[in-house]
């Protein structure tokens, strides 16, 4: 297969699978369904939607103003304005090819504020790694405060966790494994792959280094609350969900986050798991839907609105760089 068959499909088959899904959520309802959940959405409550779009816009501050803690012990400060435009930018740039904002990022960090790529691009899979970490624990939580609900609907399901964990730990010992063979090889490619690992663990071990260890867990904190909270708030929006309860709300949250990253954004999965993980609570396919795009909506304009934005305003601010 071509490089270039294959950057084409890397971005086409995941837009073509959400528009795939928003067309299947759009026929398996009935009109009176649609016109229902389009009922739901026009007539949203606006003061619970800004809300929780102004609690996004906190969440990307306080990113950026944490990737500074990871970047300082590398030797580098960047201007807060200039991580936050960058932030939003990478958002942007992910909706339409997938992952591509994290590379932006760090290509922009270097065009701007002087950064080596591969340890701004370090700093970035440290990001990764521990909003991973703060995604499991978040399903840990969610397990505890639920375990009899997602048990019986894993089960109903024919999902089989020791299965899912096994084909999880395989593919851990096949990363270590290729990191041993590329440590052994003297050849050039692996010479470069070495030069490059090395800048990426620069920027992971940072974490390790900076002094202000404290601010970075507790931005990290408030970052993760912040997009619970914004999930949380939507529940107003539609009256059938208003009485679901945190723990219950956790449920379709870690839905949502898992469809973010199936396609672009989650766009046509993201309603469709969250309606899901709603109906496990009586919750009707509707209302579901409904919450599901409401959320969707909002976050999706907030990123095309101040990720546009900070395409524009991001060069005029650093026109000597």
């Amino acid at each position: 297969m071509s490089p270039f068959l294959k950057k084409f499909l890397k971005i086409f088959v995941p837009i073509a699978f959400g528009l795939f899904l928003v067309w299947y959520s759009y026929y398996s309802t009935s009109p009176e369904e649609r016109e229902q959940i389009l009922y739901y959405i026009t007539h949203a409550d606006s003061f619970w939607v800004i809300i929780s779009v102004c609690i996004g816009i906190l969440s990307h501050l306080s990113r950026a103003i944490r990737w500074n803690y990871l970047l300082e012990p590398l030797g580098y400060r960047p201007k807060i304005r200039n991580n936050l435009f960058i932030v939003l930018l990478s958002y942007f740039a992910n909706l339409g090819i997938p992952r591509s904002g994290e590379f932006l990022r760090a290509t922009a960090l270097t065009t701007y504020e002087g950064v080596p790529f591969e340890k701004g691009f370090g700093t970035i899979v440290t990001e990764r790694v521990i909003d991973l970490l703060m995604l499991l624990l978040v399903v840990l939580i969610t397990l505890a405060l639920q375990t009899d609900v997602i048990l019986d609907f894993l089960n109903e399901n024919g999902v089989n966790l020791i299965g899912a964990f096994g084909i999880l730990a395989v593919g851990i010992l096949g990363l270590f494994f290729a990191i041993w063979v590329i440590r052994k090889s003297q050849s050039k490619i692996a010479q470069k792959v070495k030069v490059f690992l090395k800048g990426l663990l620069d920027g992971v071990l940072s974490v390790f280094k900076m002094k202000k260890k404290w601010p970075f867990i507790l931005h990290t904190l408030f970052i993760w609350l912040a997009y619970i909270a914004m999930f949380w708030v939507i529940k107003y929006t539609v009256e059938e969900t208003q009485s679901l309860s945190l723990s219950e709300l956790l449920v379709a949250f870690i839905g949502g986050a898992f469809a973010m990253s199936t396609t672009n954004g989650g766009i046509g999965l993201y309603p469709i798991a969250v309606s899901a993980a709603l109906g496990i609570y009586g919750i009707s396919s509707v209302s579901g839907d409904a919450f599901g795009w409401i959320m969707w909506i909002s976050q999706t304009l907030m990123v095309v609105v101040f990720g546009a934005i900070s395409f524009i305003i991001l060069p005029l601010l650093n026109r000597n760089r």
